[in-house]
């Protein structure tokens, strides 16, 4: 705000400092200071404003990479299993980053209209007739900038569900590059992977596409907008009805006002950053799995026993009605055929996720009772491939 505040103090400063040594004005040498001082304000001012938009833009992307892997190792595996690892780490790095950008964005994108808008309003009061002839093009950028942020907006969705999409299968690959190899296979898993690379290229070509024009129409549009406001104020100035330096405060106002055309790129950050916030945001509907806060009995044995727990997943029961008790101390292993629900026994049992019916109990507390840090201290795990 402080450096839009100097952007529309300068062209003032300027005009009125140029009337002042036109007519010799002894006070001309004090208002070349202002305009050295508002100049070199304006420059700081723009260089703050970059370094407190990295550090915002930072935290943001920490902040929403924390919560998104926080509902990550705080859900059951099953529930996490419905994004694909590819998905997971296209959604915590690339698109939260994305993300992250929003709020800075945003708020930079407002600010950035306030010297286009108070550069129209110092025109106004500059000159009416300069105003008008600025404000004759102004309903053509509106509808170019509608369109833009309408036909983006839809384009860049598109383009980011396809690029999840396409990291699922590459991460879904190398986790099986081993049976792939084995199996010969290669040629058409990589044509699997890639199947949908002609339809990002497309849609990322007419994202650009579409920035592209806009940022033509309205490159063209602006300094057009100039020549027909400097047209007039040359009319004014022969007229005796603006002055050298009112002349120079409004062409520089109008250059302000001109401005408005530049927030198309901020406009394209904002879009595709609410793109990458609601594919983010997947993760943040992840429930957690509910916890206690009991504690273990400090002399138990470790006697676990599962009672009546059934396990329903998809519509399939992988358990049904399982009874089984382990004493403290024991070694136990669980034998049976592949889907037989070996893994989900083991998960029930570990509490990494939860029954449908039933219950778990250790050393006679169940473990939905338990606390977090209670049941990882006391339980422990060993995977074949590690799991969220």
């Amino acid at each position: 705000v402080a450096a839009a505040g100097a952007a529309l103090a300068e062209p003032a400063v300027l005009g009125h400092t140029l009337d002042l040594l036109l007519r010799q004005d002894p006070a001309g040498a004090r208002w070349i200071a202002w305009c050295a001082a508002v100049i070199a304000a304006e420059v700081l001012l723009d260089a703050a404003t970059a370094r407190l938009t990295g550090g915002v833009d930072a935290r943001s992307t920490a902040w929403l990479r924390r919560l998104g892997l926080g509902r990550l190792l705080c859900t059951a595996p099953h529930r996490a299993a419905r994004h694909s690892p590819g998905e997971v780490s296209a959604r915590l790095t690339a698109q939260a980053t994305t993300a992250g950008a929003v709020p800075a964005a945003v708020v930079t994108a407002s600010v950035a209209l306030l010297a286009p808008l108070g550069g129209l309003v110092a025109l106004v009061l500059v000159d009416v007739w300069t105003a008008l002839a600025f404000l004759a093009g102004l309903p053509l950028l509106a509808v170019l900038l509608r369109a833009f942020a309408r036909d983006s907006g839809a384009s860049v969705s598109r383009y980011q569900e396809v690029q999840l999409d396409l990291a699922g299968r590459l991460v879904e690959a190398l986790g099986g590059a081993r049976t792939i190899a084995a199996a010969g296979t290669a040629a058409r898993e990589q044509a699997r992977v890639l199947a949908r690379l002609p339809e990002l290229g497309a849609e990322g070509r007419r994202t650009w596409r579409i920035y592209g024009a806009t940022v033509a129409r309205t490159g063209a549009l602006m300094p057009l907008l100039l020549y027909v406001v400097l047209g007039v104020g040359g009319v004014r100035l022969a007229e005796g009805a603006l002055g050298v330096g009112g002349l120079l405060a409004a062409v520089r106002y109008a250059g302000l006002a001109a401005g408005v055309g530049t927030v198309t790129g901020r406009l394209a950050a904002v879009v595709r950053g609410r793109a990458a916030a609601r594919r983010t945001a997947a993760l943040f509907d992840l429930p957690e799995l509910p916890q206690g806060e009991r504690r273990l009995p400090g002399s138990g044995p470790g006697t676990l026993e599962l009672c009546g727990v059934r396990v329903v997943r998809a519509g399939t029961v992988l358990l049904h009605d399982v009874d089984l008790r382990i004493p403290g101390g024991a070694t136990a292993v669980v034998v049976g055929r592949s889907g037989s629900g070996k893994t989900t026994l083991a998960a029930v049992a570990g509490r990494l996720t939860a029954c449908d019916a039933g219950r778990v109990v250790l050393d006679g507390v169940p473990l939905d009772e338990l606390s977090a840090e209670e049941l990882r201290r006391e339980v422990g795990h060993a995977f074949e491939r590690p799991a969220l």
